[in-house]
Formats: C-alpha cells, structure tokens, sequence
C-alpha cells in the first residue's frame, strides 16, 4: 500500500520558518520524482517544489524561489521542505506528491497538512 504522511505544518508568524516532512512507503521510492503542491481555495493546487533525477534536479514556483528549498533522502524515503521568510499568502494546506515521470497512474497524494502564516 502506498503512503505519503505529511508532517510539519501549523501556525508560524510572517518572516518564521518551518519544514515540512513527508514519510513515503509501498514504492520504490528513488524512481519517483517528488514534489510539494498546496491548495487553496482561491486559488486551487498549484505545484511548489519538485525534485527528481539523479543530480537531483529541483524546480520552485516562481513565487518561492529563494525561499523554500526541497530535498530529499532516499535512504530515508524522506522528502522535505524548507521554508522561510513565510509570508501571508503562503498559507494553504501543502500536499506531498509522488509520481513516476509524467504517469498519470503513478501518481501518488498524502492527505495534506496545514501550514497558516499569521501574526
């Protein structure tokens, strides 16, 4: 059975930090790139972090860049997100994401977790 469980969200102040966590089983974890999408109900989900391949190579969202830093460990089957400078419309419920290149049938969700910036 596949899991992805978020961990590292709550409440932080604008200009705090945080990292989130996300635990993966059931797959072979190396294979798969991963990534950290958030939702909100603005503005839907939209991808914010991604890395994959050997280098590994990682892309940001525009909107993060310079901010966040995604990586992972693979003999962990840990993927994470650092994030600081958080800023107001930084909050959302950020999701770990797994998938195998561009299959839409490996494509794997944990249940999200809450990360608010508010003074």
């Amino acid at each position: 059975e596949v899991q992805l469980v978020e961990s590292g969200g709550g409440l932080v102040q604008p200009g705090g930090s945080l990292r989130l966590s996300c635990a993966a089983s059931g797959f072979t974890f190396n294979e798969y790139g991963m990534n950290w999408y958030r939702q909100t109900p603005a503005k839907g989900r939209e991808m914010v972090a991604g890395i994959f391949g050997a280098g590994p190579i990682t892309d940001y969202a525009d909107s993060v860049k310079g901010r966040f830093t995604i990586s992972r460990d693979n003999a962990k089957n840990m993927v994470y997100l650092q994030m600081n400078n958080l800023k107001h419309e930084d909050t959302a419920v950020y999701y770990c994401n797994a998938r195998l290149g561009l299959s839409n049938l490996y494509n794997y969700w944990g249940q999200g977790t809450q990360v608010t910036v508010s003074s």
